[in-house]
């Protein structure tokens, strides 16, 4: 069984896609228990209200992760990358991630396709969030409107759309 948690063949110490395998199959635990304490007790998982937004009154980086979790849960996609485009791309990444690691550690080597770590994958995920940081600053500095939904307009060009501050 330690064998399939870290993929050594005939290494002295496990690599960071051991660790990341490991925190993968943790994660997914995790979001089991979530869902089910969600699906039988709704109140139990109460956020706290974000900090920056109370202080700054703007959104914070990680602002819509939340929003984007649940419809890309629900299967809205492309609502869940307008709410934060790091949602998609980090579920992409991780699906890919431990369906390649899981069959490389099944077959015990033979098939050598397990990702690997690389920091572009950080770069992609970092760019994501900075880059729907400013768009929400933008929208918020220039428009006096917050995006939340596709289908209301506001003065952005018209790939853009926003909805009136709640």
């Amino acid at each position: 069984m330690k064998k399939f948690f870290t993929n050594q063949t005939n290494r002295s110490h496990p690599t960071i896609e051991d660790h990341f395998f490991l925190i993968g199959i943790l994660s997914a635990v995790a979001a089991g228990a979530a869902s089910f304490l969600f699906q039988f007790f709704p109140s139990a998982l109460r956020l706290p209200p974000c900090l920056f937004h109370i202080i700054t009154g703007y959104y914070c980086p990680g602002c819509g992760g939340t929003r984007a979790l649940l419809a890309f849960l629900h299967g809205r996609f492309l609502q869940a990358a307008w709410y934060h485009p790091f949602v998609p791309y980090a579920a992409i990444v991780y699906v890919y991630f431990m369906t390649t690691q899981f069959i490389e550690r099944a077959g015990r080597g033979k098939y050598p396709i397990g990702m690997r770590y690389h920091d572009r994958i950080v770069h992609i995920a970092v760019a994501l969030i900075i880059g729907n940081f400013i768009l929400k600053i933008y929208c918020v500095i220039f428009t006096g409107r917050y995006y939340k939904s596709l289908t209301v307009p506001c003065r952005l060009p018209r790939t853009f759309r926003c909805s009136h501050i709640p």
